[in-house]
C-alpha cells in the first residue's frame, strides 16, 4: 500500500504498538522511525540555533540513540530493516517537517492510552500531528 512511512518513536508503549503495526499493516513499505529531542519555546528561542537552545542537545541525542536501538531492535524481531533519524526541536513541528520534506507517504503514530472520558482524545501531539499532516496520518491505540 504505501512506500515510506514515518513513525515518531520515543519508546513508549504507544510508540511501540505504533511501529509494530506499522511492520505488521505495511509489510512492504520502508519504515523510518523518528526521535525528537524536545527544545523549548518562547520568544528567545526564536533567534537561537536548536543546538544552543536545548541544554544538553549532546545527552538528548544519545538518548534518542538507546531509545531508536530499541526500534531497531523490534524492527529484528520482525526481520525488518529500520531507518532512523534524530530531530531537535517541538514534537509535533519537527514530525509534520519532517512529513513536509521527505517523500513520506503516510505517518504512523502512537495515541495515549487514557482512562475514562479523556480516553476518547488523542494525545496532544498526536492531535496535531492530524490536523497539521500533509500526508494521511494512522493512529495507533
Amino acid at each position: 500500500m504505501s512506500d515510506k512511512i514515518l513513525v515518531p518513536y520515543d519508546g513508549s508503549p504507544p510508540s511501540k504498538r505504533a511501529l509494530e503495526y506499522t511492520f505488521e499493516t505495511f509489510p512492504d513499505a520502508d519504515a523510518t522511525a523518528l526521535y525528537v529531542v524536545p527544545a523549548p519555546e518562547g520568544y528567545w528561542a526564536a533567534f537561537e540555533d536548536p543546538d544552543v537552545r536545548v541544554p544538553n542537545a549532546d545527552r538528548g541525542r544519545d538518548r534518542g540513540r538507546d531509545i531508536l536501538d530499541e526500534a531497531t531492535e523490534i524492527a529484528a524481531e520482525h526481520d525488518r530493516e529500520l531507518d532512523t533519524e534524530i530531530e531537535l526541536g517541538k514534537p509535533d513541528h519537527a514530525i509534520v517537517w519532517k512529513a513536509e520534506n521527505a517523500p513520506y507517504d503516510a505517518i504512523v503514530i502512537g495515541s495515549h492510552g487514557r482512562e475514562g472520558i479523556s480516553r476518547i482524545l488523542l494525545g496532544s501531539v498526536a492531535e496535531k500531528v492530524v490536523r497539521r499532516s500533509p500526508t494521511p496520518v494512522v493512529v495507533v491505540r
